[in-house]
């Protein structure tokens, strides 16, 4: 009776070594662990240009390998049929440099929100609305900062805090924040891009 091996392979992977094998891609289960064992270190890929770093492997092909070795094997592949391998050598980070990047990110996204803050009060004449309502609902002159400057202030900074899911290094709640999904996306979005346009051969690993 074969044995039934159960594989998973997300949509993207990246290695840090030239010769891949199965396990370092594929989640693998089966109920003989032996079998899983001896499947994890069959190579699936060798990088030997450098300067081509991303391949995409059809599932079929991975199929086609373990059976070879394996053909008393059934495989069942739950999964996309095709995945991108994608090659990033490891690199020594500087932590000075990456404190640097980040302090970086921070001024540019501090001082571009304040400015559309700004620009957008501006363009609606924020001000202007202020003076009449302050005047309307006193039946003063406003001569100063009043009521409704402060309060406007602080429901921005709130809504910031709230629409983001975010106060300094923690969640507010357990949902995603926005800028997760739009990563999130952008991310899929590249994934599919790369694997939709892969029509060259070479960098199509499929069975024949």
């Amino acid at each position: 009776m074969s044995e039934t091996v159960y594989i998973k392979i997300p949509t993207s992977t990246k290695v840090n070594k030239h010769h891949v094998v199965l396990g370092d891609v594929a989640k693998i289960y089966s109920k003989d662990k032996c079998i899983v064992q001896k499947i994890k270190p069959l190579k699936i890929y060798t990088f030997h240009n450098p300067k081509k770093n991303r391949v995409i492997i059809s599932s079929m092909k991975i199929i086609e390998t373990i059976c070879s070795h394996f053909p008393n094997i059934d495989v069942v592949h739950m999964g996309e049929p095709d995945f991108l391998l994608e090659y990033e050598p490891l690199k020594c980070k500087c932590k000075f440099l990456e404190y640097i990047k980040v302090a970086l990110c921070c001024l540019l996204i501090f001082f571009g929100s304040a400015f559309t803050i700004m620009t957008f009060n501006t363009d609606v004449s924020m001000a202007e609305l202020f003076t009449h309502i302050y005047e309307d609902l006193t039946g003063h002159k406003r001569t100063g900062i009043t009521i409704l400057e402060i309060s406007y202030s602080i429901g921005v900074g709130l809504g910031i805090i709230i629409f983001y899911n975010h106060f300094g290094k923690k969640k507010l709640s357990n949902d995603p924040t926005p800028i997760e999904l739009e990563m999130r996306k952008y991310e899929t979005d590249i994934e599919e891009a790369l694997i939709a346009g892969v029509n060259n051969k070479e960098e199509h690993i499929d069975v024949d």
